[in-house]
């Protein structure tokens, strides 16, 4: 065949297959995913020399320690051209004993291929918009206790064995006061910085300064929805008394022990105020001492006149404004167990988040539950502070 001859027959090829040996897209997702499948399969063996043979080895020393039930990646997009490309990636993975479903985080991953042809990944970074997981800050030290594991980046062991005791003392508080219908675990997060723990909460860090812990998980849990996670602000937190660590640590198990009763129907007091009572419950801390900031308010003569709205929980720049919201709702929850009782505040907690919707929850649940009005109880809960704190 001339050397025209053979350029035309080549030209009409790359419309068809591609000429060069060039594959489509299609087989590159293809590849991609075999690629990716061989690393996940790595990671889960610890085969470190494996793991290397798909690409950069980075992040593997920092799963050294942690426990995975599964791992597995899925390409939802692929973009390049000739020897790169950006794959737009899902990780799922379980904490072997903690989740009963994956976990999952976005990821960008940069490729290449190889003199041989074969696709190899040059790095894997948060997707836009996903926060990085523990590991991508740092190898991360694993600490088990008979109720929870801790996992802590760039934090000695006696501290994360410190958080394992408090979580083996949280789970029974919570179990007396809450009932044993819910996992029993705990897995919490102890970053580094309260820079890292922000960067793991996707916010920035001016949101959680003075926060000691928060829990994430999806409202209604259930065994479709990994483990929560209680993540540790340790610059917070470790300006905290023996006790105050001890709440703390206890009212982000509450939530976690609730999580399957708190949905869109659950006001914040409600849920807030219920995680402070079960932390400062046996604690034999008085009202006063235990809300000193709506203390003063009231012995100033500022009675709250409403129950806090949502919106007074935000992370702002008024941290007595915040406490007072945390103070109000741990004093209505405490009224209840006091005037209607512990179990009648439990019920009370069930009733509101069994709703759909918040319009008519706390109505209705005030109503059978307590036989009460929402307007009847703001004012015998204004009474109550006036007596007991003014």
């Amino acid at each position: 065949m001339s050397g025209s001859g053979a350029l035309a027959l080549c030209l009409l090829l790359v419309s068809l297959v591609g000429c060069g040996g060039r594959s489509s897209p299609g087989t590159d997702t293809t590849e991609v995913q075999r690629l990716l499948d061989r690393r996940a399969a790595a990671v889960l063996a610890r085969d470190e020399a494996a793991f290397a043979r798909t690409g950069t080895r980075s992040g593997f020393a920092g799963l050294r320690e942690v426990p995975l039930a599964a791992w597995s990646y899925e390409v939802t997009g692929l973009d390049g051209t000739g020897g790169t490309a950006t794959a737009d990636v899902r990780l799922r993975y379980r904490l072997a004993g903690y989740d009963p479903a994956p976990a999952t985080a976005g990821r960008t991953l940069r490729l290449s291929r190889e003199g041989d042809g074969h696709w190899r990944v040059d790095s894997d970074r948060p997707a836009p918009g996903s926060g990085p997981l523990p590991w991508d800050q740092g190898p991360v030290r694993v600490v088990r206790g008979a109720h929870g594991i801790v996992l802590g980046v760039g934090q000695p062991a006696g501290t994360l064995r410190g958080f394992a005791e408090l979580a083996d003392r949280a789970v029974p508080a919570v179990d007396d006061a809450w009932g044993a219908s819910w996992p029993r675990r705990v897995v919490v997060l102890v970053p580094r910085s309260l820079e890292d723990m922000a960067a793991l909460l996707g916010s920035p860090a001016s949101s959680y300064r003075g926060i000691a812990a928060v829990t994430t998980g999806r409202s209604g849990g259930g065994t479709s929805a990994p483990a929560d996670r209680i993540v540790v602000n340790p610059d917070a937190y470790g300006e905290l008394g023996g006790l105050g660590k001890e709440v703390v640590l206890t009212h982000e198990t509450t939530h976690v022990a609730t999580r399957a009763h708190t949905g869109p129907a659950t006001p914040l007091w409600l849920s807030e105020g219920y995680a402070d009572w079960v932390g400062y419950r046996g604690s034999g801390r008085t009202l006063a001492q235990a809300a000193p900031e709506l203390s003063r308010a009231v012995a100033a003569g500022q009675v709250p006149g409403a129950l806090p709205r949502d919106g007074e929980f935000g992370f702002t720049e008024d941290p007595e404004g915040l406490a007072r919201a945390y103070e109000a709702g741990w004093t209505a929850c405490r009224m209840i167990a006091e005037r209607w009782g512990e179990e009648e505040l439990g019920a009370f907690y069930r009733a509101v988040g069994g709703h759909e919707r918040r319009a008519g929850a706390v109505e209705d649940a005030m109503a059978t539950v307590l036989g009460t009005t929402p307007q009847a109880f703001t004012e015998q809960w204004r009474d109550y502070l006036r007596t007991r704190l003014g």
